[in-house]
């Protein structure tokens, strides 16, 4: 009997040693680097298993246990704050018996402390990222994110670019308030839409958004964001007492605070139960995301009594919702061309309702997930909203197939202009390799004319949006015959802004050869290999013809930058493009440098925060010009950090290693 019980021990311990190593991993995707790689829902279990086994081997508990303490690091980069009063987590439990043991047990505190039978507040979990704001005399003085509890990080400046949160409250009152910073499910959607069409990675849910955007070194990527907060608790106050929770959230609103809007008064279990089950019933039509809800006792007095753990308090408990699925048909799958080229599976669904929405349709990212989750058309499969909000397949329910369902193949064309479409090795998109492709035209112009490329100053996102809904330009060289009235026509009062416009263009014709390269979007060709390219072939036409052989062999350049620039000049489309630049009299031709000062001969520097008076493009030039090397990372071979403002961990490594560091003016005076 003992050995069978020394094995079972034994096979605990190996699971829970196990358990650690993972709910580490994913604690730390989440709470650090905010971009997890499992639902919220496998990460839940992940824990309820290592709580359980706990529970059931007390002797196996160790400190390092997730179990034991909250979950985040102070990112590197922010000034550590101790929170006065520990930012803790909550208990999670996943059915009502759970909610009945937890109320069962608050009763028998009171009944055993003498204090009135216990009422209840059950908010809604708002899915965010938590921080403590600290007012002085009534105004915001400092913000923290929670962190691990005991120690967070100071986004003092970036919760400032948060409307909702007051600067100056309506009472000089000293107070520490606890909320949770969120993105709305519209303002998420959105995002993500903005995304897609750009073709970046996507945010995995609303929660990662928020917790990325306001743990962003740089403030002004931060006050870009549509961040929102709702306030949920007083963590600290001076010169008020208060007898209950709920009376603390009526004084804070009053106080000018945005307060958790879902705050429901019970005065006993059956409530409590029924305000779950309402709030589980309407969070759809909330405009903020949830992932359970949060039962509190209200009497404060109660609440000292009852305590704390390490890591929760023995006051309240979260209920957490299960993520919803239902079966449909996969009716079709069909591909839609990105902005940058990239070619993604669309599921074309048979619509189903689940969480609320009504699901037709849903992104199956690339050729692998379809591989991966062996999807074919006419397969039964099974629908969940990620994060409340993403719809995704999550399962194929094979026992179901007919027999007449038909395996879905990526194309080798572009479905929208014709041109091969490719997947290159090691990527898992695939991509139209046509530079006039219809789907891409808009972000191929903006490329074109942006700082980097071409430089063409007041042909913004806007004004080409607009010429191409009138019909003006349809591919990149229709820019350069543009007529002084088709650009009058854009504005009121326009004539002037167009002259200037159409002097931008004219002088982008005499650009440097590399300035073309670029501009022309090969794909990993970026500003330092066009440079390279310009200097060893000297003519866009030399460019054109190279052998895979001689780009390969070219420094920096290399077989993966080789083949893509041998792709890209093989394409019709290219060609055509090129000789209507020529025609219109844009410089296709490598300039001789009949500079001979090499003053910085042998060095490297690296570019850092805000320049005001030179572009990161303009500076760079001016450097390589000189002779020198420009570099995007801080190392011991680093000669000199040119920092500018809210110059970030660069800077901080610069001055770890002992670089010189000079600034904008310093700069200028070297180049004179």
């Amino acid at each position: 009997m003992k050995g069978m019980k020394k094995m079972k021990e034994e096979q605990a311990k190996k699971r829970i040693e196990e358990l650690h190593k993972l709910t580490e991993y994913h604690a730390k995707k989440y709470y650090d680097d905010d971009n997890p790689e499992i639902s919220d829902f496998e990460y839940d279990m992940l824990m309820l298993e290592l709580r359980n086994l706990e529970k059931q081997f007390p002797d196996l508990v160790t400190k390092d246990s997730l179990t034991q303490k909250v979950g985040g690091k102070v990112k590197e980069g922010f000034k550590k704050v101790e929170h006065e009063v520990p930012l803790q987590s909550l208990q999670d439990v996943f059915d009502f018996e759970e909610i009945k043991s937890f109320c069962e047990r608050v009763n028998k505190q009171a009944q055993e402390s003498q204090i009135e039978k216990p009422k209840y507040v059950v908010e809604t979990k708002i899915d965010g990222l938590s921080a403590a704001l600290e007012y002085k005399n009534g105004k915001f003085v400092r913000g923290a994110t929670r962190g691990n509890g005991l120690v967070g990080e100071d986004v003092t400046e970036n919760l400032k670019t948060i409307k909702t949160i007051p600067m100056q409250l309506k009472e000089n009152i000293n107070i520490t308030v606890r909320g949770e910073v969120f993105i709305s499910k519209k303002d998420f959607e959105q995002m993500n839409k903005k995304r897609e069409e750009n073709e970046e990675e996507l945010f995995a849910n609303s929660r990662n958004a928020a917790a990325g955007s306001l743990r962003q070194l740089d403030k002004k990527i931060t006050a870009q964001r549509p961040l929102d907060i709702y306030i949920f608790n007083v963590q600290k106050i001076e010169g008020k007492e208060f007898n209950s929770h709920f009376e603390e959230l009526e004084y804070l609103s009053k106080l000018g605070f945005n307060v958790n809007p879902v705050r429901i008064f019970c005065k006993n279990i059956q409530e409590i139960l029924s305000a779950i089950n309402k709030i589980g019933e309407e969070r759809e039509s909330l405009t903020f995301g949830i992932d359970g809800a949060v039962v509190k006792v209200d009497n404060l007095q109660l609440r000292e009594i009852l305590g704390t753990t390490s890591k929760t308090p023995k006051w309240a408990i979260a209920y957490k919702y299960p993520p919803e699925k239902k079966e449909t048909k996969l009716k079709d799958i069909i591909c839609n061309v990105g902005r940058t080229g990239v070619i993604t599976p669309m599921a074309i669904l048979e619509p189903v309702k689940v969480a609320g929405s009504t699901i037709s349709k849903t992104t199956l990212h690339n050729e692998d997930f379809i591989k991966d989750k062996d999807l074919k058309i006419g397969d039964t499969v099974v629908i969940q909203k990620a994060g409340d909000v993403i719809p995704e397949i999550v399962d194929v329910i094979k026992e179901k197939r007919t027999g007449e369902e038909i395996e879905f193949c990526m194309p080798k064309t572009c479905p929208v202009c014709g041109a091969p479409a490719i997947r290159e090795a090691g990527e898992a998109a695939t991509r139209c390799t046509g530079i006039e492709c219809p789907a891409k035209l808009f972000r191929n112009l903006v490329h074109f004319v942006s700082r980097e490329a071409m430089n063409i100053d007041g042909l913004g996102e806007n004004i080409i949006s607009q010429l191409l809904d009138k019909g003006l330009i349809s591919n990149i060289a229709d820019i350069y015959y543009l007529k002084l009235e088709d650009i009058a026509s854009l504005k009121k009062n326009g004539t002037k802004f167009a002259q200037n416009l159409i002097n931008s263009i004219q002088n982008s014709k005499t650009n440097e050869l590399y300035r073309l390269i670029t501009a022309l979007g090969i794909r990993h060709v970026g500003v330092k290999a066009s440079k390279i390219l310009a200097k060893k072939y000297k003519d866009i036409n030399k460019l054109a013809n190279a052998s895979f052989e001689s780009l390969s062999l070219t420094e920096e350049i290399g077989p993966i930058v080789a083949n893509s620039i041998r792709e890209f000049f093989m394409q019709e489309q290219t060609l055509d493009l090129i000789k209507r630049l020529e025609k219109a009299g844009v410089n296709t031709i490598e300039k001789e440098d009949d500079s001979s000062d090499n003053r910085f001969e042998g060095m490297t520097f690296v570019l850092t925060g805000t320049l005001e008076q030179y572009t990161r493009t303009e500076a760079s030039d001016i450097i390589e010009k000189l002779g020198g090397k420009t570099s995007s990372s801080v190392s011991k071979k680093t000669t000199y950090l040119l920092a500018g403002e809210d110059a970030g961990s660069k800077l901080t490594k610069a001055q770890s290693l002992g670089i010189t560091i000079i600034s904008e003016n310093e700069f200028k005076e070297m180049i004179k």
